[in-house]
């Protein structure tokens, strides 16, 4: 577990800590100084691509095959954007060719092309779509292994028909229900579902029956804690090179791919993930119709118990099912539309600019701002500095001087772009000059230029926490173990310890000084979730697995606010957080490496809260709950693996 949780930390952060192009196919019409000076500045991360003239830069665009285009002019130049393919590509290209345009004084304009629709405003759809066809189908073969074995006959009938009927509820879900998508794009999403989940679930059965449980550890670390990361759900080239060459032959990133360009671009060039995800259908498909017509094994007496496989597999696939559409429903919910209310907000006077962005029709939503008066722009600054507030305005106090909006990226990698949005917009209204500062109370690590190693971290630590619980009762057995609290406490310090010499000494993700702080930090929050899920097991077994699931994956991180903050939640996923372990282990964590530790109070209490409570009960259920027969690893399934969403998303 130890590995396998270090693993995934690695996985998750080296790939996202530092989202920047890398070899990104990019359209150039012409020859320009201001593209040669970017190729320059910032090398490796284009790989540019010549074209005739604007019209086949665009028909490369519609095709999906290059992430915008620089078309030279005769007196300016102008860029095309494409954030369909890719939202932080396209902030990342606009502000790279605007400071170089402005510095060799080339007029230029921004052009967007194929811009987003307001259901999935930065492009998180594709990644959230993802996660429950991934981990339904990876659960529901993983499943039916534990109820049929590896040799039941019609195993391929029976996984395909489930991989069907779970893309079609996935469908459903993120579509007609939750509208993270348009209607039209119902049906020519669905036969891509279909080839995901079938490709998906048979290519793990596949590793299952061929090498055991050696095959569900294979699938989960190859097609989890590996191809997930590597999925590219915010553009390919938008992971540093080597985890895209990680991820291309592995169906995560082949998914992502076809989703994206059956949404986005018409189904234009996915010959390559529709044959590579056909190929792990096929020979998935192959190796288990082997297993099951030429090595037919006898029912084992669990099975026989049961009333045979058939009710073990229908009971089997309910399960996965259900937790498929929870995945697509409590995920996409909270994710898909990321629109910011009552984000606390600062001012040090009145001004005209911070009227129009409360009050003018450009805003984005109602509500937008909580603003806060404070007497001066030290005590504004003084506010930031103890993480309450998401960015500040400092009104000029000279004519025609300008005004200052602070952004402050370690609370928000969101925020920053929305308020120096909102107030450009708001200051061009009000004919005021306005520049935009960031302030970091902290300096933000060499590794993590957008403040979201903090939010990266959270869900490798949820996973670990309640996948050591699951598997400590898997290989002791509820009878033989007499010290759980122990157990758990000394595998959340060493897997801390771990955790936090990786991320902060290998990755270089937070400030180094900060690590003998971080390092108890990481240990309570896996202590808080190993203890719950302990507890729910002992009182409820396979049941109790699930509900930890629920609890902490299921309802705990999407209420998180992660990296693009609380103020981004919608519904009652804003209220639920302060009552569940991840929101409270994410602040902690975050203020007390980026804000001096100040505003972590309620937090540190509700994790100590959850770590003591969750501790006395396991005690008293372990001392008079004990069983007098032995659970043995067979009677529990390999749950650890169910828990796994998909890094990503921020």
């Amino acid at each position: 577990m130890l590995v396998l949780q270090c693993l995934f930390v690695v996985a998750v952060v080296s790939s996202q800590q530092t989202l920047s192009p890398r070899n990104m196919p990019f359209g150039v019409v012409g020859t320009s100084p201001v593209v040669n000076q970017v190729t320059l500045t910032f090398p490796g991360s284009l790989h540019v691509l010549a074209y005739p003239n604007q019209a086949a830069a665009v028909r490369a665009i519609d095709q999906s095959r290059i992430y915008g285009a620089y078309v030279t002019g005769h007196t300016s130049d102008k860029v095309l954007l494409v954030p369909q393919k890719s939202f932080f590509a396209k902030i990342d290209l606009q502000a790279a060719f605007a400071a170089t345009a402005k510095k060799l004084h080339r007029p230029l304009t921004m052009q967007t092309v194929k811009p987003l629709p307001p259901a999935d405003p930065v492009g998180a759809v594709v990644g959230l779509l993802l996660l429950p066809l991934l981990i339904g189908s990876y659960l529901g073969a993983l499943l039916v292994f534990k109820a049929a074995g590896a040799a039941a006959k019609w195993r391929v009938s029976i996984l395909t028909g489930y991989a069907v009927v779970g893309a079609l509820l996935t469908d459903l879900i993120a579509g007609p229900l939750l509208h993270a998508y348009s209607n039209s794009h119902f049906w020519p999403l669905l036969p891509a579902f279909m080839l995901i989940t079938s490709a998906v679930t048979l290519a793990a059965a596949a590793l299952q029956g061929l090498i055991g449980r050696l095959g569900t550890l294979l699938v989960i670390t190859l097609f989890i804690f590996v191809g997930g990361p590597a999925s590219g759900g915010f553009g390919t080239s938008m992971l540093p090179v080597y985890w895209q060459n990680i991820g291309a032959p592995l169906p995560p990133q082949n998914a992502v791919t076809l989703i994206r360009n059956v949404l986005y671009f018409g189904g234009n060039n996915i010959t390559t993930p529709v044959l590579a995800l056909f190929g792990y259908l096929v020979a998935g498909a192959a190796v288990v119709t082997y297993l099951g017509w030429f090595r037919p094994a006898k029912p084992s007496p669990e099975q026989t118990r049961a009333g045979g496989p058939t009710k073990l597999i229908l009971g089997a696939l309910t399960v996965a099912a259900v937790m498929e559409c929870l995945f697509a429903l409590n995920y996409t919910s909270s994710g898909h539309q990321p629109a910011a209310t009552n984000m606390p907000f600062g001012a040090t006077g009145p001004s005209p600019i911070l009227t129009q962005v409360q009050h003018g029709k450009s805003v984005q939503v109602s509500h937008f701002l909580q603003v806060t008066r404070y007497p001066t722009e030290a005590a504004l600054k003084n506010a930031i500095s103890h993480g309450a507030l998401y960015g500040g305005l400092i009104p000029a106090t000279k004519a025609g001087a300008p005004s200052t909006l602070l952004v402050v990226p370690s609370m928000s990698d969101l925020a920053p772009l929305n308020l120096a949005d909102q107030f450009a917009r708001a200051a061009i209204t009000v004919k005021q000059p306005l520049k935009v500062q960031s302030f970091t109370p902290v300096p933000l690590a060499p590794k993590d230029p957008l403040g979201i190693v903090a939010a990266l971290m959270i869900i490798p630590l949820l996973v670990g926490g309640y996948m050591a619980a699951t598997l400590h009762k898997n290989a002791t057995g509820s009878a033989h173990e007499r010290w759980p609290v122990f157990v758990l406490t000394g595998y959340a310090v060493v897997a801390g310890l771990a955790i936090a010499l990786i991320v902060g000494f290998w990755l270089q993700g937070y400030p180094s000084a900060s690590f003998w702080t971080v390092w108890p930090i990481l240990s309570l929050i896996i202590l808080a979730v190993s203890l719950i899920a302990a507890v729910l097991q002992k009182l409820l077994g396979a049941a109790g697995t699930l509900l930890a699931l629920i609890i902490i994956l299921q309802l705990g991180n999407p209420s998180s606010g992660g990296a693009n903050g609380v103020p981004y939640l919608n519904g009652f996923w804003r209220p639920l957080g302060p009552f569940l372990p991840p929101r409270n282990g994410f602040i902690l964590l975050r203020n007390t490496v980026y804000f001096h530790g100040h505003g972590i109070s309620q937090a540190l209490i509700v994790l100590l809260a959850y770590v003591v409570i969750a501790g006395i009960l396991l005690g008293l259920l372990v001392r008079f709950r004990t069983p007098q027969v032995p659970v043995t690893p067979e009677t529990e399934t390999d749950a650890a693996a169910v828990a796994v969403p998909v890094g990503a998303a921020p």
